[in-house]
């Protein structure tokens, strides 16, 4: 059989193992090219998938929509619960802005990679932060759901309050110079995540809380006979005590003459207590025999002396020798201060509870911008001064006003919320109530408990103060309770809100989910 024969018997008949060579080329060809394919079908899939998790991180969706806490059936993200958050952390640096450093809080760092002081399961300064957070995100959860169920809503004037309170942000954010937009100021405080509608609601939340909660506040009364039980049962919570005394110091220097460190050993401790007592002995007898503590500490500068006239409850030696309910006008001793350092030679005058009435009081603010002068400037004086005519002027003005119109205690409170600078009380008319001695600055402080002060006065006082200067037009409203009553009510008052809001929450829980990642 020729070759051209048996090809074409061998291409003819079927079940015959045998290839073309060429077929066989083309087909492994096409394989490859199938696989290339596929290859580069993956590897592209590969970059698009890629492509839109980067987006989609860049654009925050997933930290913006994840789950960071979850409290009783509601679930807030990470931008809602730092709201919170960020607000007891600014809290809490503000209230201890002298003793960050010593508390072991490095505010430049990471939060989560400082360990808390004191804690045994290496709790961290963001845990301890966090905790607060979730406290404080359920107390405002809890009330909010149980003040719609008592049919307590949102009403017009707390959403004209919480317009105002979102504009006089945005006021101040604009006018510092800080800040680009509103939007910078809500990131840099706030992070990344946070939003104005997110702040906004978060914000009517806690105005609402509040809000319920100050209801109940005032809803609680008490009667005489309650606050007297409530003060027998601890009177060194309000009693005063007045006394003299000088302290001895029986401590060892540590540094010598020449500022070389001394290396403080038991005997020398006990010889300088030693030495302490013998000097308080010898002064106490002086001070027996007639002599007054104040000269006999005036003849030793190493001793200090102190007149007190009314002081509070301390848990001390020198505390409870003053504060024993045997302590009697005229006791004297020398009392051995409990932590080994010191002796005093002390001189018991009187225990006492304020009797005197708080009074409640309306004012309008006027406050002196002088951020423009300059108080290196040889005209800083006048310049001050002309400013401060210039606002008096303005108060003169106002109170003429008031005098010329209805001049009743509700026109002067509706003029106070059209002109106070004061922000604590110019959407209340102006009202302080309660106030007790010392509690304002002097001028106002002396206004008030003037003895001849009474019901619908006025005037005009300067006060000053690190925060502000300006002028009080001023208005009387009348006594209100005894300072002790008072003091023994707001006692009362937290106690029983606080088993309010323990009653309120006992039954929510809080659980963290995955965006608490993006917390803090």
């Amino acid at each position: 059989m020729s070759a051209s024969r048996e090809k074409n018997t061998r291409q003819a008949t079927p079940g015959v193992d045998w290839t073309d060579p060429k077929t066989a080329r083309e087909a492994q060809q096409r394989k490859a090219e199938k696989r290339s394919n596929m290859i580069y079908a993956a590897i592209a899939v590969a970059f698009v998938i890629v492509a839109v998790v980067s987006l989609t991180w860049k654009s925050q969706i997933i930290q913006k929509h994840a789950t960071a806490v979850t409290i009783g059936d509601e679930k807030y993200t990470a931008g809602e619960v730092n709201y919170y958050f960020q607000q007891v952390y600014q809290n809490f640096l503000s209230q201890n802005s002298y003793f960050i450093s010593y508390l072991g809080l490095d505010t430049s760092k990471d939060l989560r990679d400082q360990a808390y002081p004191g804690s045994e399961d290496g709790q961290t300064w963001f845990d301890y932060f966090l905790d607060q957070t979730i406290q404080q995100m359920t107390t405002v959860k809890a009330l909010n759901d149980d003040a719609a169920a008592n049919g307590f809503t949102w009403t017009d004037e707390m959403q004209a309050e919480l317009d105002s309170s979102m504009q006089s942000l945005k006021d101040n954010v604009a006018s510092s110079g800080y800040y680009t937009s509103f939007k910078q100021y809500l990131s840099v405080n706030y992070g990344s995540l946070m939003t104005e509608s997110i702040f906004t609601e978060q914000l009517k939340e806690t105005m609402l809380a509040q809000a319920y909660a100050t209801e109940y506040s005032d809803g609680l009364t008490y009667t005489l006979d309650d606050l007297t039980a409530a003060y027998n049962e601890d009177p060194n919570s309000y009693d005063k005590v007045a006394y003299q005394s000088v302290r001895i110091s029986g401590s060892v220097p540590t540094t010598d003459a020449d500022g070389n460190t001394v290396e403080v050993t038991d005997e020398m401790k006990a010889e300088a207590m030693a030495e302490a007592k013998e000097k308080a002995d010898a002064m106490y007898a002086s001070f027996q025999a007639g002599q007054s503590l104040e000269s006999l500490s005036e003849a030793d500068e190493d001793t200090y002396y102190t007149n007190s006239t009314g002081v509070t409850y301390f848990s001390d030696a020198l505390g409870e020798w003053l504060f024993d309910s045997a302590r009697k006008a005229g006791d004297s001793a020398v009392v051995e201060d409990e932590a080994g350092s010191a002796y005093y030679v002390v001189s018991f005058g009187s225990r006492f509870r304020d009797e005197y009435d708080t009074v409640n009081v309306r004012h309008i603010l006027l406050q002196i911008d002088d951020s423009a002068l300059d108080t290196e400037s040889e005209t800083y004086e006048a310049d001050l001064q002309t400013l401060k005519d210039e606002t008096m002027a303005k108060a003169e003005d106002l109170l003429a006003q008031w005098k010329e119109g209805e001049a009743t205690e509700d026109s002067f409170a509706a003029m106070a919320n059209e002109y106070s600078e004061d922000p604590g009380s110019n959407t209340t008319g102006g009202l302080y109530s309660q106030v007790a001695k010392g509690q304002m600055v002097t001028e106002f402080n002396d206004w008030c408990f003037d003895p001849a002060r009474k019901a619908g006065d006025t005037g005009i006082v300067y006060g000053e103060s690190d925060s502000y200067k300006g002028y009080h037009v001023m208005y009387f409203v009348g006594n209100d309770l005894p300072y002790w009553q008072v003091e023994v009510t707001e006692t009362l008052k937290n106690n029983d809100v606080s088993a309010w809001y323990a009653e309120k929450t006992a039954d929510y829980t809080a659980e963290q989910g995955s965006g608490i990642r993006y917390v803090g």
